[in-house]
């Protein structure tokens, strides 16, 4: 993930527009002027030319900028060095921190006591995972496979089945993948440019999945990953590349083993560039731009979803697409929200696919602890009926049929279906009924079965 060199351009203005944020009240959805990239979401259009505008403005201060300091005889690294020296840099990266809390206390946000205690939460694992991947692991000449998305640091309905992998990479350079292939369902590579903080969005710039890669018999493979074509096994950047992302897709993580993978820059000798002012600033920049764009994009998702609450329709694909999501994947992202005596029944028959899930997620389209409870259900976990359909229940307790996603005790949030190169799309029929129905029900079925 690369941004523009760090300099004060780079944070007058943002630091202008976050002085916003309290008056602004993020979630509002008719008060519009934030700043970081904010892509289309699904119930909203507006405001697009706002930010765009905002952008572009942006973009031309750090340009002039720049030119001033050159016309000074002062580079950026020097500007760079004078604002991490005085402790600015530092200082305005902690008024980010208190800024972004707006986003958890502003009307339309859930006010329980859980629900609050995880918004807060959530900011503090944004920062956790963007001081990681922008301060930590940014160098392209020395990329690392990390994990900045997993079982407490979450982002965007991150799926409990995926075991995900990212690495910082640069179309400058090219890089080799070894792996070993295990036995995980499905493993998926792919490359991007942008990132969830500056405007651009977060192109695809190639992928290559397990249906596609060239494996010995051994189990091994290697994969170029470059600009230019190269035989064999070849996942393409193109010059804005910026970052490598692997999806590792369990049906079973118990029994299933996962790919091994090493990545490396081809021609360097595996070092790191040393820190400078320059870098540290650029990275806290792009760390606060991740704390500030997360929020607000995930926060407009959620106010279109509840359009639907209780729902599922299918999401547009430019839209999941824009933001990071894999284009073989159809999402159906919504709302739930049920009190303490109602259940969601959620029918479909699923398609010809290589994979489904469901899962039920937090306010801020956290995954519920799947180590813990269970909130998800696969193409091999669901139980199906004998004509191929599937019947998920969700509910605060358990009605004693199969399929139940429980709501570990949240009484609303998001939720997610996807279908992974589907053939066809159908949309699940849902219904929220009386939990004593469904008790009823099954006590019923149980008096006729004798079981």
């Amino acid at each position: 993930m690369h941004s523009a060199s760090g300099s004060d351009a780079l944070f007058g203005p943002e630091a202008s527009l976050k002085k916003m944020l309290p008056a602004a009240r993020i979630p509002c959805i008719k008060q519009q002027r934030r700043p970081g990239w904010l892509p289309p979401s699904p119930g909203y259009t507006g405001g697009a030319v706002i930010r765009r505008l905002l952008i572009g403005i942006l973009q031309l201060y750090r340009k002039l900028s720049l030119v001033l300091l050159r016309l000074r005889g002062t580079t950026a690294a020097d500007e760079a060095a004078r604002r991490v020296l005085s402790g600015r840099s530092w200082a305005e990266f902690c008024d980010t921190l208190k800024a972004a809390g707006s986003a958890i206390a502003a009307p339309g946000a859930p006010q329980g006591d859980l629900d609050q205690a995880e918004g807060y939460r959530y900011l503090s694992r944004l920062v956790r995972a963007g001081l990681e991947a922008f301060v930590e692991y940014a160098d392209p000449k020395a990329p690392v496979l990390r994990r900045m998305i997993h079982e407490t640091a979450k982002i965007g309905a991150d799926n409990p089945d995926n075991f995900y992998q990212n690495a910082a990479i640069s179309g400058e350079y090219e890089y080799r993948l070894r792996g070993r292939r295990g036995t995980v369902h499905f493993l998926d590579l792919s490359t991007q440019s942008g990132d969830y903080g500056n405007g651009g969005g977060l192109p695809l710039t190639g992928r290559l999945d397990s249906t596609e890669l060239e494996i010995r018999q051994d189990g091994s493979f290697e994969v170029s990953v470059c600009c230019e074509r190269k035989n064999g096994n070849w996942l393409p950047m193109t010059p804005e590349t910026s970052m490598l992302i692997v999806r590792q897709t369990f049906l079973d993580k118990g029994s299933e083993i996962p790919c091994e993978l090493t990545i490396e820059r081809i021609g360097g000798d595996g070092l790191p560039t040393p820190l400078s002012s320059e870098r540290l600033e650029r990275g806290l920049r792009m760390a606060s731009n991740l704390l500030v764009g997360v929020p607000i994009l995930f926060g407009r998702w959620v106010r279109g979803f509840r359009a639907h609450t209780n729902r599922l329709p299918r999401m547009k694909p430019e839209i999941s697409t824009a933001a990071g999501g894999d284009p073989d994947i159809a999402y159906y992202h919504s709302y739930w929200s049920l009190d303490a005596e109602q259940a969601l029944v959620i029918d479909f028959v699923p398609p010809d696919c290589e994979y489904w899930n469901f899962q039920l997620n937090n306010h801020w389209m956290e995954s519920l602890d799947y180590r813990y409870h269970t909130i998800h259900l696969n193409k091999q976990s669901a139980r199906y009926s004998a004509d191929g359909s599937v019947r998920i229940v969700v509910a605060h307790r358990n009605p004693g049929l199969p399929n139940w996603i429980t709501t570990a005790g949240h009484a609303c949030g998001t939720m997610c279906l996807r279908w992974v190169k589907a053939e066809t799309y159908p949309e699940p029929h849902t219904s929220v009924v009386r939990l004593a129905e469904l008790e009823s029900e099954r006590q019923s079925e149980k008096g006729k079965t004798g079981r």
